[in-house]
């Protein structure tokens, strides 16, 4: 009896740990499981931006680059103190927004735009983007002085404006990374008023 006893509590011990293994098991499989379950984020999730954001600080650089050319022919050709303060106003704004979108190319581990073409080359290598000055006009731009370099600038600068603005409204429709859209949005306000102060100049 005590032998029948002893092989039962034996067994019961047995039994007890092969389904304790069985929870662990279990318990072990749902983690794994539940592990795998979540799929992983996309560098773009994870990092905030898409090809969209990309591609806009890309572009942006070397249209900001052009405009930055534009504002340094100024000096010495304009004869009007408000187009020289406000070419010294885009400058001011510009230069430090290539900066900014230069900094999180590197980040998101993107090839940098090229902002080291001389300001009569620009045209020739961004004809896909809006408001963009050919490398003739620039040329053009170039040679002329006083009045009539005053409205030729004028006029080139609000066409070039006006195509920061378009690639600016793309960015906010389809880009993800919040701090280029709130570039996109700053842009698009600054340069709006810019335009309206350029149109009042001309006339």
């Amino acid at each position: 009896m005590k032998k029948s006893l002893i092989g039962f509590g034996v067994a019961g011990v047995v039994a007890v740990a092969l389904l304790a293994g069985c929870g662990s098991g279990n318990d072990m499989a749902g983690m794994q499981h539940g592990s795998t379950t979540t799929p992983p984020s996309s560098t773009a999730e994870q990092d905030g931006h898409n090809e969209q954001d990309v591609k806009f600080a890309q572009d942006m650089i070397g249209h900001h680059q052009q405009a930055l050319d534009m504002a340094a022919m100024v000096p010495g050709k304009s004869t009007n103190p408000k187009v020289t303060d406000l070419a010294k106003r885009i400058a001011a704004a510009q230069d430090p927004e290539i900066k900014t979108m230069t900094e999180w190319l590197t980040e998101w581990g993107a090839a940098p735009a090229s902002t080291s073409m001389p300001g009569m080359d620009h045209g020739s290598g961004h004809g896909s983007m809006p408001g963009m000055m050919t490398a003739e006009e620039m040329a053009k731009l170039n040679g002329a002085t006083g009045a009539e370099f005053d409205r030729m600038w004028l006029d080139m600068m609000i066409k070039h404006h006006q195509g920061a603005v378009e690639m600016a409204k793309t960015e906010q429709e389809k880009g993800a990374s919040a701090d280029a859209k709130k570039l996109a949005q700053d842009i698009i306000a600054a340069q709006q008023a810019e335009i309206t102060e350029m149109q009042a100049l001309l006339k």
